[in-house]
């Protein structure tokens, strides 16, 4: 095939029939894509019209589109479908959750119908959100992993040793060339600089408190992943709690995802400052506490107090990130009056990408400038008010 047939067969199935008669003969393959793109994006196709009357038709259109596109297309064209072929209620139905292409769009709407899914949808409806988790799980852990245990490593190497048997010498002596005395021969080491291993005991306690709202799908989903990510690292002491006018601890639950996912209900209001006097009196080691609030922070309780709640917390010397969103999303909306509030108490506030996640963790544990590590990877922190 030429590079004009290629084209005009790629116009023809972009304007379908109605717009690009004759402009290429289609066959094979591409009479099914051509189908199948007229019954989402056709005259007909919207509301009260297309595919929405029968849920088989709908479940082997989701299978041609499945077999027949790239699974960067199958997505797009699956989110459209939720919104022009009422796609989202025929999912309470087994045989459309074993057609539809996983992915975290498709779970975010799992979620919000968990508690419309009838008992006989329930188990296909799980494997669907384990599929898409253990995906993320496998992209993002080792990344995340390594980033956070190496900030460990390094925090404890800036600790000073009590023991001669924790000094590591030949970083001090590297570290104390400076102070080399001639006449002597010697170092006089002024700064010792400990090992960077490390026994079981918790050096830092990371809570995740997220808005469980509609807007932050996407987020309580990548939230999930990243705390079982963060719960399998010994030295660190991860609470997971999600709120909207209520507040729910489900950190026990941190083993697997799948059931954090479950155990969380989208939507309702948002009451902030409740959930971080929550995480406050969890709170042990402040200095060595880190509370990453993942919110729109679009407060539905007292505005006053949630900024009292959280100038309390960054004065007992714990570290507190608010960030906007967890997602691939690109920026959030949110309530900027709020964060530009929380940023002038010393709570950077900006929109992280899951694959910045783990660094952002490590320039937490090693005190870095949040909003100076932010700005250097093109993340817009919110400036002060």
């Amino acid at each position: 095939m030429t590079i004009d047939q290629e084209r005009r067969r790629r116009w023809q199935l972009v304007l379908g029939n109605d717009h690009a008669a004759g402009l290429c003969e289609l066959e094979g393959d591409d009479l099914v894509r051509e189908a199948a793109l007229a019954s989402l994006y056709g005259a007909g196709s919207g509301r009260g019209g297309g595919l929405e009357r029968s849920a088989p038709r709908t479940a082997r259109w989701l299978g041609d589109v499945r077999e027949h596109f790239p699974a960067s297309v199958v997505r797009i064209m699956q989110r459209d479908a939720m919104e022009r072929l009422g796609l989202a209620e025929m999912l309470l139905e087994p045989e459309m959750l074993d057609a539809v292409q996983p992915d975290i769009h498709l779970v975010s709407t799992l979620l919000s119908l968990s508690g419309v899914i009838p008992e006989s949808s329930r188990e296909t409806a799980r494997q669907v959100v384990r599929q898409v988790v253990e995906d993320l799980e496998r992209r993002l852990s080792h990344t995340t992993r390594a980033a956070v245990t190496g900030a460990l490593d390094r925090s404890t190497r800036t600790r000073r040793p009590r023991r001669p048997s924790e000094v590591d010498w030949p970083r001090t002596i590297r570290a104390n060339l400076q102070h080399y005395q001639p006449e002597y021969r010697t170092i006089v080491p002024e700064r010792l600089i400990g090992h960077g291993r490390r026994g079981t005991a918790v050096e830092r306690e990371v809570i995740l408190c997220i808005d469980q709202s509609g807007s932050m799908a996407n987020s309580v989903i990548y939230s999930s992943v990243f705390g079982a990510v963060l719960a399998s690292i010994r030295s660190l002491d991860t609470r997971l709690v999600v709120f909207d006018t209520e507040v729910v601890d489900l950190t026990d639950q941190l083993d697997d995802p799948v059931e954090v996912l479950f155990g969380v209900q989208l939507g309702g209001g948002t009451d902030i400052n409740q959930a971080l006097a929550y995480c406050q009196g969890l709170i042990r080691q402040p200095t060595d506490t880190i509370v990453i609030l993942i919110s729109d922070l679009i407060e539905g309780g007292v505005r006053e107090q949630m900024l009292k709640r959280a100038a309390s917390i960054v004065g007992s010397g714990a570290q507190m990130v608010a960030l906007l969103a967890l997602s691939d999303e690109g920026r959030p909306a949110y309530d900027h009056e709020n964060g530009a509030a929380l940023a002038a108490l010393g709570v950077p506030a900006f929109a992280c990408t899951p694959d910045l996640f783990g660094e952002l963790m490590a320039a937490a544990i090693e005190r870095r400038d949040l909003t100076g590590w932010a700005g250097d990877r093109g993340l817009k922190a919110t400036p002060p008010a």
